[in-house]
């Protein structure tokens, strides 16, 4: 019987979305004959692992530490197994900005965007609003700040006492229209949702994690161009970063403009109730217990 060990929890601010994407997971590989372990990760993640002997390590994780190779790199060195993507193209997939720069390279459409302190950012406007302030390195929408067209200063949070976002932040153009997610297992592109957030402007963290924060539509109801093009640069950003299992990509669309922008590539994709991946590979006749013994399936080192 194999021995999978979910990895979950971590220590980023995405920790409580991760033990829940950790539980969804370990509940459906026992349900599917595995046997598994449930690690909380923390400093001692190394010590339990050695102890546990996994065959797999299924990571769960969410944010730094957990997304952008650190927790790869560790496994690498032990060589266990794991899920997702390998230690390069998670570490370039969490950073925003080094991300745009390859899967632009590549061919994907982004936005225009430039790189700051959050301390610059704060003392006047860094380009023409309408635009979106990010963290660099976080995930969850932990950080989003949307500046709307006609705004007279920039965001006063970027400069309170409980920012703990670093001090790195993106400046990016504003598109407006869709919210459309799109994902890849392998090279097989799954269907496009079109996410319609029931009570924020964008997809937020309570549209993304509440049960009924959002509406989601599959398959999107797009022109037949539009569709094509995202699933195509969906599988373009995963091969450019060098994505392996499952990832995400996010869109804007703006109907009116025809404008169409990559925002990211998630190389650790929730696996919650509410969740997209799981939702996707069921609407492509995929049940949540083959998915997860799939990325099991799938688990090897040098990723």
């Amino acid at each position: 019987m194999t021995h999978v060990a979910v990895l979950m929890g971590g220590m980023s601010a995405e920790r409580p979305v991760s033990l829940k994407s950790g539980e969804a997971c370990a509940a459906a590989l026992e349900r599917g004959g595995f046997r598994v372990t449930r690690v909380d990760v923390g400093m001692d993640v190394v010590a339990q692992l050695l102890a546990l002997k996994p065959d797999v390590a299924f990571n769960a994780l969410h944010g730094p530490m957990g997304e952008d190779g650190v927790i790869q790199g560790i496994l690498e060195f032990h060589r266990i197994p794991y899920t997702h993507s390998g230690v390069l193209a998670s570490a370039l997939a969490l950073n925003k900005d080094r991300a745009k720069a390859v899967i632009a390279r590549a061919g994907v459409p982004v936005a225009e965007h430039i790189v700051t302190s959050r301390f610059e950012a704060a003392k006047q406007h860094v380009m023409a609003p309408p635009y979106v302030v990010k963290p660099v390195n976080e995930g969850s929408s932990f950080g989003i700040l949307i500046v709307p067209e006609g705004a007279n200063r920039p965001p006063a949070e970027l400069t309170m006492p409980d920012w703990v976002y670093g001090d790195e932040v993106m400046a990016e153009h504003y598109v407006a229209g869709r919210e459309l997610t799109c994902g890849v297992f392998g090279d097989k592109v799954w269907g496009i949702i079109d996410i319609v957030p029931k009570s924020e402007s964008f997809y937020g963290y309570d549209a993304k994690y509440s049960p009924g924060g959002s509406e989601h539509i599959l398959p999107a109801r797009l022109k037949p161009n539009i569709y094509q093009d995202i699933q195509k640069f969906t599988l373009l950003a995963h091969r450019a970063l060098g994505c392996r299992g499952v990832s995400r990509a996010d869109f804007r669309y703006d109907p009116d403009k025809d404008e169409l922008v990559c925002l990211e590539v998630n190389t650790q994709p929730g696996m919650t109730e509410t969740s997209l991946v799981p939702e996707m590979a069921a609407h492509a006749g995929m049940s949540f217990e083959a998915l997860v013994a799939a990325m099991v399936e799938d688990a090897s080192c040098q990723r």
